[in-house]
C-alpha cells in the first residue's frame, strides 16, 4: 500500500499484554524509539510517560502531573507557533467513556462538547498546524485514521498491538507533515468547518 507520498506505507501487527501506561508496551516502545529523534517535541497528554523527559513541553490536565503544563489539551495546543515543532505523541483518552473517566478523576463535570468527534478534530487540526513541514506525528487509538491528508499529512506507519480476550487493539500511526509546503491554516480550518 502506498502512502499518499509515493512510499510504501508500513503495517504491522505485533501481541503484547495491555498496560495503561501506554508507551510502556514493548512494540508501541520501540515504535516511538524508532521516530523520536532530537528536536522539539510536544505532548498533550502526559500523564506518566517515559518519554516525559525528550518532550520540550508536556501536558496534563491533571495538576498532580508533572508537566510543563497542566492546562486543557487544546488550550495546550494554541500556545505553540504554526510550524513550530518537530514532532507530537498524541495518546489521547481514545473514546468518550475514557474522556469523563479522565475528568471525573480531577472533578471536572463532562459536556457533550467533550465528547464529540470534535474533541478529537480540532486537537488534529491544532497538531498539523504546529507540526513543521517533515514533523512526525505519532497517535494512539482504536482506529487509525492518523492526521489526514486534509492537513497535508501522510501515513509512514500503523503498528496493530492485539492485547488478545476481549481488550481492544492499540493502534499506532505514524504520520508525516508533506516537506513541500506550510499549509495556511487560517484558509485550511475555513475548509474542515464547511
Amino acid at each position: 500500500m502506498a502512502s499518499k507520498a509515493g512510499g510504501k506505507m508500513i503495517i504491522l501487527r505485533e501481541w503484547a499484554m495491555p498496560n495503561k501506561n501506554t508507551f510502556s508496551i514493548p512494540p508501541i516502545g520501540a515504535l516511538i524509539k524508532k521516530y523520536l529523534h532530537d528536536g522539539r517535541w510536544i505532548d498533550p497528554f502526559v500523564r506518566n510517560s517515559i518519554y516525559k523527559s525528550k518532550m520540550k513541553y508536556c501536558n496534563d490536565l491533571n495538576k498532580d502531573i508533572d508537566a510543563t503544563h497542566n492546562i486543557d489539551a487544546l488550550d495546550f495546543m494554541r500556545l505553540f507557533g504554526d510550524n513550530s515543532m518537530d514532532g507530537v505523541l498524541f495518546d489521547p483518552p481514545y473514546s468518550p467513556r475514557q474522556i469523563a473517566e479522565c475528568y471525573q478523576g480531577i472533578g471536572k463535570k463532562t459536556t457533550m462538547k467533550d465528547t464529540q468527534s470534535r474533541f478529537w478534530g480540532d486537537l488534529k487540526y491544532e497538531i498539523a498546524r504546529v507540526l513543521k513541514p517533515g514533523g512526525i506525528c505519532i497517535s494512539f487509538g482504536w482506529n487509525s485514521g492518523g492526521l489526514g491528508s486534509i492537513y497535508d499529512c501522510h501515513i509512514l506507519e500503523v503498528l496493530i498491538v492485539a492485547h488478545g480476550g476481549w481488550h481492544n487493539d492499540t493502534i499506532c500511526t505514524v504520520d508525516q507533515k508533506s516537506n513541500q509546503y506550510p499549509l495556511d491554516f487560517q484558509q485550511q480550518q475555513q475548509q474542515v468547518t464547511k
